[in-house]
């Protein structure tokens, strides 16, 4: 069994020319979204998840507002593809939980890909967490390997 944890940075500074995307900061909002939602993973996230941020200044900071360590990982930037960041937390071979902090919509996608649903369907909110588990069942008439949704969460409903 293994646990995909998708959040995406809280909210951030619009885009501005002078401003690398790279750079864009969290907002005064973005911050209190992504305290939030932290306070809440950190009670609900099990023993030994790794997480994983992309380099953007943006998910580096909502990283940071959970406390823990975590990695930073170029499969993350907000031009990648669902199979780089699939191919980056081993996806379903791992084992135990992994938290990946990203973009739309990589993310969207990601989760899309995995639930069988269409990329436009699957749009993240700032701040939010999926909660993605893979497991083996050995149930007749059902899949033996199976995507369930564990939880959908937003800072707005904390």
């Amino acid at each position: 069994m293994m646990d995909l944890i998708f959040w995406r940075h809280a909210e951030a500074e619009e885009r501005d020319e002078n401003i690398p995307d790279l750079e864009r900061a969290l907002t005064a909002r973005g911050e209190k979204q992504a305290a939030r939602m932290a306070q809440w993973l950190d009670r609900q996230l099990p023993e030994g998840v790794r997480m994983m941020a992309s380099p953007a200044r943006r998910t580096e900071q909502t990283a940071i507002a959970l406390g823990r360590k975590y990695k930073l990982r170029a499969e993350l930037l907000p031009e990648s593809t669902p199979e780089d960041l699939l191919n980056v937390v081993q996806w379903p071979h791992a084992r135990g939980a992994v938290l990946v902090v990203g973009h739309q919509p990589m993310l969207g996608r990601t989760i899309a890909q995995l639930l069988g649903l269409q990329a436009s369907d699957c749009a993240i909110r700032k701040g939010a967490v999926w909660w993605l588990r893979h497991r083996s069942r050995q149930r007749e008439g059902e899949p033996a390997e199976q995507t369930v949704v564990v939880t959908v969460q937003t800072p707005e409903f904390l």
